[in-house]
């Protein structure tokens, strides 16, 4: 028996990603095992946002050697030049993500896969999330971000294609479904044969929104500069789209924004805020923020401390300053020490601690539906409409349904509930 093993590393595109090469394999007379250690062939999804994340590539490496058989080992995703060069010595093989239809060559395999790009792939789709790319690639050019680098120039698909592989997926039993991509706000189909004016983000909203189903819609990632009002309007009239929005600020001062290169200062994206929030006065609102960029001083991080005490954030993803090779911010001088990061982190996450927990206590009461996604010893746990992680107390609930659920409890970082 031909089996594989997954292993992947980073955000949602890379989940996606894995969807795609596991249908490739499959095709192929693959099947998946039940751990690493039942495989003969082994696939590594990696990314390379942070440097953290490599090491932990050559950590697994070291694991996979250990294994009581040998497998062939290929390692995809996304990797800078520098870490190929390094990689090649540990894998048998490493390919760029938009190869893996040569996957069946790369593997001995006499049959070709006739195939234009790895968007043709239909995925595996074998969860109730289903991960749909809307784009790939980036144009931004962060000063932190290797994804220009390792993915390449912004690429729209053909928003026919994406309907396509959602209905594909709600067939399959997809309950949420996120539309992904670097900068879904610059999202951008052209419509050339009809010589119409071309879709944009907005517009991709409401197509899926009109599609068959009971399910969720949401997206990321969002960049501030593209963000329109006519996005916050198709949010608010698709009954389908979640109320739900992830905006990344990644700093809080003017000054580290222009050395990020992230062209919009802190008061024009307060002033999304105030125009989502007074469009959708319940909506969820998460954000991405990165302490210890080079340069941050004390009062540069006070600023941001301050706008997450304005803003009053439902969730944040936060993260350390971290040198990557090959970006701008690799030449700068990493002068904000490892403690000083660790001391800047946990007082924003104590900031985010009481603003999430106040805000989570206005559900006390309320009833919201939660898609049920895992079944622990004595309870369920789930997600609300806007992202909200929420545990089910008492319940016999069925994995994968939608189900009414009273709010009894509010934590920092979640809520309880009773099935109604």
């Amino acid at each position: 028996m031909k089996k594989y093993h997954i292993a992947t590393f980073g955000c949602q595109m890379n989940i996606s990603d894995s969807d795609r090469i596991a249908s490739v394999l499959e095709s192929i007379g693959y099947n998946l095992a039940s751990n690493i250690n039942e495989a003969n062939l082994v696939v590594v999804n990696m990314c390379s946002v942070r440097q953290s994340a490599v090491d932990r590539i050559f950590g697994l490496v070291e694991n996979i050697k250990k294994l009581k058989r040998t497998p062939f080992t290929v390692l995809t995703g996304c990797i800078l030049e520098k870490d190929k060069r390094k990689f090649s010595k540990e894998f048998n093989c490493v390919v760029d993500i938009k190869d893996i239809v040569k996957l069946p060559e790369i593997l001995g395999q006499k049959e070709k896969i006739e195939l234009i790009n790895y968007f043709n792939i239909t995925p595996k789709f074998s969860d109730f999330i289903a991960y749909i790319p809307i784009m790939t690639g980036c144009n931004n050019y962060c000063a932190y971000c290797v994804v220009p680098y390792v993915r390449g120039k912004e690429i729209s698909r053909p928003i026919k294609e994406i309907i396509k592989e959602v209905k594909t997926a709600i067939k399959n039993g997809a309950k949420e479904i996120w539309l992904l991509g670097q900068n879904v706000n610059s999202f951008a189909a052209d419509n050339k044969k009809s010589k119409k004016p071309g879709k944009h983000f907005a517009d991709l909203l409401k197509e899926v929104n009109k599609i068959e189903g009971d399910f969720w819609i949401k997206f990321t990632s969002s960049h501030p500069k593209d963000f329109s009002e006519d996005i916050i309007k198709a949010i608010k009239t698709s009954k389908k789209v979640a109320k739900y929005l992830n905006l990344p600020i990644q700093a809080g001062d003017d000054a580290i924004l222009k050395k990020m290169n992230r062209p919009y200062t802190i008061e024009q994206y307060k002033k999304i805020i105030r125009k989502v929030r007074k469009a959708m006065p319940d909506i969820t609102l998460s954000t991405d923020i990165i302490v210890g960029f080079p340069g941050e001083t004390k009062k540069h991080f006070k600023n941001s401390v301050n706008l997450f005490k304005e803003i009053k954030f439902d969730m944040a993803y936060l993260n350390k300053y971290s040198q990557r090779h090959g970006t701008a911010a690799a030449k700068m001088k990493d002068n904000v020490t490892k403690a000083e990061k660790d001391k800047r982190e946990k007082e924003l996450n104590e900031v985010l601690k009481e603003t999430a927990f106040q805000n989570n206590k206005k559900h006390i009461g309320e009833k919201e539906t939660v898609l049920v996604l895992e079944q622990k010893k004595d309870f369920y746990m789930g997600k609300t409409e806007g992202n909200k992680t929420i545990k089910i107390i008492g319940a016999n609930c069925r994995i994968g349904d939608f189900v009414m659920v009273k709010i009894t409890n509010a934590l920092p970082w979640g809520l309880e509930g009773k099935l109604m």
